[in-house]
């Protein structure tokens, strides 16, 4: 049987650590060296990012965030659109050997909103 996206966004958000707006605005606040990944595509974050956030896009997470982030141990909060993408990036980034990794499984909107 095929999975749905949405059963494979479910069955990653029992395995990871999944936050809300509130909560991912003080990890980082917190936390020396955090960082924030907007793992939606190019043109959405060209149109609309948080200044604190790297864009790169879920397709090329593996490549690029050991370049961004050598430490194993680094805050890495990953968000998206609507919480999907960022909890199946956070799940690909736990199973790379990352050990605090966070989905921000809020609105793209709202969490601007806890930025700005």
């Amino acid at each position: 049987m095929i999975k749905t996206a949405a059963e494979l966004i479910t069955e990653a958000q029992t395995r990871i650590k999944c936050v809300d707006t509130t909560t991912a605005r003080a990890l980082y606040e917190k936390t020396e060296n955090a960082v924030i990944i907007d793992v939606r595509e190019p043109d959405s974050a060209a149109e609309s990012k948080l200044d604190v956030s790297t864009n790169i896009s879920r397709g090329l997470i593996e490549m690029k965030v050991p370049k961004l982030c050598p430490d194993p141990d680094t805050l890495i909060l990953t968000h998206c659109g609507g919480g999907g993408r960022a909890s199946l990036a956070a799940l690909t980034l736990q199973e790379m050997g990352y050990t605090n990794v966070h989905a921000i499984t809020a609105k793209f909107d709202d969490l601007k909103k806890s930025f700005d």
